[in-house]
């Protein structure tokens, strides 16, 4: 009994032990080989003027694609017959399309913003996650917030929702607002701020900044400051304009109203 049961398993592996190995083999260099041909599929496309968006997204597909074609060499080689293998998913289909769904949606959203370009590779974007997008895959898109974190969302969550570009025009609007108070001189703090914004190089002339009385509110006279910048220079001027305008009124003895509360003692 003993030497039959080391005959069968000796039998089992001169028959299947080839297969088995020969089967890993064509996986795990196969797998290899599908990762190079699409990062190469990358080097290639870049070498054109199509949209880097496309290429990331048609990379993953292709390596997605070359993978379950090494999947069906790897099982064919362990006799496994393919087409009866394709014919089990196929009964299987809605199992699997209940089970991945979502997965499934987000490769449509995919298709639609490779096709419909809300945003690319490179631009600042909001879709509830502010930052920049990194990279669009057949399941998800990358974005790398303003505080360098990597957030992936997939492609179906982004596209039912808004979408916000702030890289889809060359040039961005300051919106700003600076109170003073009912005792200051009026055309006084209107030339300062005026002053300001032409004092800085990177606000542009044209469209025209536009400073005007915004709102007259209970304890302030509001100023509308709207200047046109460049999209690189958005935070710069944000940050400077502040700066300016708090030194320039303190010289000037122009006041900022602020909240005080006056306790009195009984």
């Amino acid at each position: 009994m003993e030497n039959l049961a080391i005959d069968n398993i000796i039998s089992f592996l001169q028959t299947y032990g080839l297969r088995f190995v020969g089967a890993l083999l064509i996986f795990f260099i196969g797998k290899e080989l599908a990762r190079y041909i699409s990062k190469l599929f990358v080097k290639v496309i870049k070498k054109t003027s199509l949209d880097s968006t496309v290429t990331s997204f048609l990379s993953s597909a292709i390596y997605i694609v070359l993978l379950l074609l090494v999947v069906l060499a790897a099982l064919a080689n362990l006799g496994v017959e393919t087409t009866s293998f394709v014919a089990l998913i196929g009964a299987m289909g809605l199992a699997i399309g209940m089970a991945l769904r979502d997965s499934f949606s987000s490769i449509g959203a995919g298709l639609l913003i490779v096709f419909f370009k809300p945003f690319k590779v490179g631009d600042l974007i909001d879709v509830g996650v502010l930052g920049t997008v990194e990279e669009i895959n057949i399941f998800s898109t990358v974005l790398n917030t303003t505080d360098n974190k990597r957030v992936i969302i997939p492609n179906s969550k982004v596209v039912i929702g808004n979408i916000i570009n702030y890289s889809a025009k060359p040039m961005r609007r300051v919106d700003l607002v600076f109170g003073i108070s009912y005792e200051d001189d009026l055309r006084k703090a209107k030339k300062i701020l005026e002053e300001v914004a032409s004092s800085n190089p990177k606000i542009l002339t044209e469209p025209r900044p536009t400073i005007a009385v915004l709102a007259l509110n209970s304890s302030s006279v509001d100023f509308a400051f709207r200047v046109w910048v460049n999209n690189d220079d958005y935070w710069d001027v944000y940050f400077a304009t502040n700066e300016a305008v708090k030194l320039r009124f303190d010289e000037e003895k122009i006041t900022i109203p602020y909240p005080q509360v006056t306790v009195s003692k009984k």
